[in-house]
């Protein structure tokens, strides 16, 4: 495609020089003019080059948000004070107020709090990439949508053309019958 071609396009679709757009502005003007898709699975991509510690942080994120997690933990939390305070009478290993539960439970979050936020930043990439590939697919389609406009508008005015010199030949017919018959 030509310079001249991807100027003017870029002038009438994005209001500013070719030289000054932004390269994804032109990269959706140059897929626009080749008439090619641009949507694309962003999730696939990135979850390819997720390695093996994302993934395990992600899926402790999901057990760990979880309602089994949380009614599990309640259950072990339960059977723990329930242990020693009713079963173990004599000697429990961690008697009330469970200061050894206090110190495991401390640990696990402290563990838990830093991959779950490991999970939600790359939860938050990817969903920055969603929406910059949003952002390219709607203003290709927009771009095609004013191509379109363009394409109608002249049609119409061709149409229009059209009509006015049926309508003069017409009125030409009708002025020669007029004519003809005085």
């Amino acid at each position: 495609m030509s310079k001249e071609k991807f100027e003017a396009g870029a002038l009438r679709w994005f209001g500013r020089p070719l030289d000054v757009l932004r390269p994804a502005e032109r990269r959706i003007l140059e897929q626009a003019h080749a008439r090619q898709p641009i949507a694309a699975d962003s999730n696939a991509d990135f979850d390819a080059q997720l390695s093996f510690g994302d993934r395990l942080s992600d899926r402790i994120a999901i057990v760990g948000g979880s309602w089994g997690f949380i009614l599990g933990f309640l259950g072990f939390l339960v059977i723990w004070a329930l242990v020693n305070t009713i079963l173990l009478t004599q000697n429990p290993f961690d008697p009330y107020p469970f200061i050894f539960l206090n110190l495991i439970l401390s640990m696990l979050a402290a563990i838990q709090a830093p991959i779950i936020m490991m999970s939600q930043n790359r939860a938050a990439a990817r969903d920055r990439l969603d929406a910059s590939h949003d952002y390219q697919v709607n203003l290709k389609a927009e771009i095609e949508i004013l191509a379109l406009h363009e394409k109608v508008d002249a049609l119409r005015g061709t149409e229009i053309a059209a009509l006015g010199a049926m309508l003069a030949a017409i009125d030409e017919r009708l002025d020669r019958m007029e004519r003809s018959r005085s």
